[in-house]
């Protein structure tokens, strides 16, 4: 049996590049933003205003990617801000996987920007697979005109790891006899799966590099930091026993949450958004054919105190008005009607694939007239666009009729390839 090979392909400044060859190539722009300080940033206006993504002369003024536009701004007055659109960086994704697709059957698409693909048995077919991996580079950058960093390993953990060393544009390896000499000396905070809390937890232990951690007993790790320690510990010595995925977990929950341009001061306001982003979660659930039976509201209001509140329905559902109106009945008893709300989320949980309902003698409503209503608007959206059709109720209304996701200013934008 061969030994496992793992290549970890991850889009170099995903939504800057692929702003910048869209720019480049299609609209014919002479200014390559990633040679440039410039950034793939929200709208300010609609307070969306953080960084996406940024070029490598961007990260040399210390701007950072979630960061405040404002921030990056007085970092650098002169930076390049362009408003993102995502379904371009779909197209792009789609792309990139397509050719992953076309070297090997088992890819697993991690994000939109990255992907693992099991190289596993096909040294005899591509010969070195340090040289498999530069042609995968470089036939990436002609033909899609971006960069990738490609790690190549015998699993998951290492290959990203080799992935993340040096970038851009590079291939590097991280075999098992490679990681006390390229992985240890690495900060700890670089190891896949430690954040902020673990790294501040592991630094008043004296832990500051991989090696460090990997050198620790593991009990004193388990005393600290539970399970997560010994998973750590595991990591540190590039043990990964995470199974390939080629096929997406099916989802466990579906859910939408918008950021308002005005602070929400009222009810009717709040439920005008909730219904909106309920018209985009239930149109998701039926496209995939499922049902859920927990729903839950979110809210985050204008200090940034962020609160939920759930509850379970008598029988799974993805009926529109039957997730809005319990929505509301949630949002009522969380809400205290006075606190000014920048944001409101809508999710639905305990997701089932099952068709059948359970009815309660108490309960009036037409179900199965809901559910034909929904299936209708659904394809008349699929047909003509999800403006086609719309609740009078929205009319003139100062707010979208499908919030969450991506926004409508962004959704009817570009579809050509890069």
């Amino acid at each position: 049996m061969s030994e496992s090979l793992i290549f970890h392909i991850d889009v170099n400044s995903a939504f800057l590049s692929w702003e910048a060859a869209y720019r480049l190539h299609i609209l014919g722009e002479k200014v390559d933003l990633r040679e440039i300080p410039a950034v793939v940033g929200g709208d300010k206006e609609q307070r969306h205003g953080i960084v996406l993504a940024k070029s490598i002369s961007a990260k040399k003024y210390n701007i950072h990617t979630g960061e405040a536009l404002v921030s990056a701004l007085r970092k650098c007055p002169d930076l390049v801000v362009v408003p993102p659109n995502y379904e371009m960086y779909v197209g792009a994704s789609k792309a990139f996987i397509s050719i992953l697709s076309e070297i090997s059957p088992k890819v697993e698409q991690y994000s939109i920007d990255e992907a693992f693909i099991d190289m596993s048995g096909t040294n005899l077919l591509y010969g070195s697979p340090i040289i498999l991996a530069n042609n995968l580079r470089e036939r990436i950058k002609q033909e899609l005109n971006f960069t990738v960093n490609i790690g190549v390993s015998s699993n998951k953990l290492l290959a990203k790891m080799a992935g993340d060393l040096k970038k851009p544009d590079l291939v590097h390896t991280m075999y098992p006899d490679e990681i006390e000499k390229k992985m240890w000396p690495l900060p700890v905070a670089d190891l896949f799966y430690i954040g902020r809390a673990t790294e501040r937890k592991l630094y008043s232990l004296g832990i500051r590099t991989i090696g460090e951690l990997a050198k620790t007993d593991v009990s004193i790790l388990r005393d600290h930091l539970g399970k997560h320690g010994e998973v750590l510990y595991q990591y540190s010595h590039g043990v990964d026993s995470s199974p390939f995925l080629s096929q997406p977990i099916a989802n466990k929950g579906y859910g939408n949450s918008v950021t308002t341009p005005c602070d929400v001061v009222s009810r009717e306001h709040a439920k005008m958004v909730i219904l909106s982003l309920c018209e985009t979660v239930g149109m998701r659930l039926r496209k995939d054919g499922v049902k859920g039976s927990c729903i839950s509201v979110s809210m985050k209001d204008y200090t940034f105190f962020y609160k939920s509140h759930q509850g379970n329905l008598y029988s799974p559902t993805n009926t529109t008005l039957e997730i809005y109106h319990f929505a509301c009945k949630l949002f009522d008893e969380l809400w205290d009607g006075v606190t000014p709300l920048r944001q409101l989320g809508v999710h639905v949980g305990k997701i089932t694939g099952e068709a059948y309902r359970q009815y309660n003698i108490f309960d009036k409503t037409r179900y199965e007239k809901l559910e034909k209503l929904d299936s209708a608007i659904d394809e008349i959206r699929t047909r003509f666009g999800e403006d086609s059709i719309m609740r009078a109720s929205f009319i003139n209304s100062p707010g979208y009729h499908m919030a969450g996701g991506i926004s409508k200013d962004k959704r009817g934008g570009i579809t050509k390839p890069i």
